[in-house]
């Protein structure tokens, strides 16, 4: 993509040198001579319309090719899971979890391997369109995908993904489209909805004896590994994105931050009201109105 974006600046340069001109008028020392079939600007205009064609075509290759190759790669992970849950060698409570972890985090790692082109989002956002899709064929059950239900439901029931997966591939395409990764606002948001929230289910449950006071399905393990764990997998993404050039951050000023939006996120996520707010929706929103303030002012 070196050499596409080179091509792409030399192009941009040459249309700042000599930009046309739609009103004449507005010009007075500019001499107009009416065209002729001999004209040099006539004679050179159609290299760079092919020029343009042939970087816009690449480009689009590009990103198609990257875009297949995240969706096989999110296919093949949510298989793999599938056959662990077959064989018995991880329950379907946990692979569902490791499924909403990976799976998110999977897809803002790949961000970076779209083109620099304004329209690779939408071919990123395109991934979780196509699961969203997967998610109302098969919960309205038009047709029955088991290894799919199997891996992200509680209880093997097709009307569970009308809710909490559903929301969770909305937000990646939200993240996706709205922010994309000059943004820490999505890629905080997504790390605490996938890396934060899916954890504290697997502690609590596990280790959660001890509930929260104000709600006796949370537990003080659960929220204490959300925190810690939204907290390490926030910073380790934006450093990811900041290596790469894509955000340039103050870090002094954007450790603490991060702390405060991971720990009020965890506050959100242990209220009793998940029966009203799915987890998928709140988390992230609260985080991403968090961020977008913290970061921004």
């Amino acid at each position: 993509m070196t050499l596409l974006s080179s091509q792409l600046l030399v192009f941009s340069a040459l249309h700042r040198r000599a930009p046309p001109t739609l009103f004449p008028w507005t010009n007075p020392t500019t001499t107009h001579t009416a065209p002729s079939l001999c004209s040099p600007v006539q004679l050179g205009q159609p290299r760079l319309p092919r020029f343009v064609a042939a970087a816009v075509a690449e480009d689009l290759l590009y990103n198609a090719g990257a875009t297949v190759g995240v969706l096989g790669g999110g296919y093949a992970l949510v298989r793999a899971f599938d056959e662990l849950t077959r064989r018995n060698i991880l329950n379907q409570g946990l692979s569902r979890k490791l499924v909403h972890i990976l799976s998110g985090l999977l897809f803002l790692i790949s961000w970076p391997i779209f083109s620099n082109s304004p329209k690779a989002r939408y071919f990123a956002a395109f991934v979780p369109l196509v699961n969203c899709l997967r998610l109302l064929v098969n919960g309205f059950s038009l047709t029955s995908d088991e290894g799919l239900i199997k891996s992200v439901t509680r209880e093997g029931d097709p009307l569970e993904l009308l809710r909490g997966p559903l929301y969770y591939v909305m937000i990646l395409m939200l993240c996706a489209l709205v922010f994309w990764r000059e943004s820490p606002v999505g890629v905080v948001s997504l790390a605490m909805m996938c890396g934060g929230d899916g954890i504290a289910d697997i502690i609590g449950r596990r280790y959660g004896h001890t509930k929260i006071p104000y709600n006796e399905k949370k537990s003080w393990a659960g929220s204490i590994s959300m925190f810690g764990f939204g907290f390490l997998v926030s910073i380790g993404m934006l450093y990811y994105y900041s290596v790469l050039g894509h955000v340039q951050l103050d870090w002094e000023s954007t450790v603490p931050r991060v702390a405060f939006i991971s720990f009020v996120a965890t506050m959100v996520e242990s209220l009793p009201i998940t029966k009203v707010v799915d987890d998928n929706i709140s988390v992230p929103l609260v985080t991403m109105a968090l961020a977008f303030f913290t970061f921004h002012y």
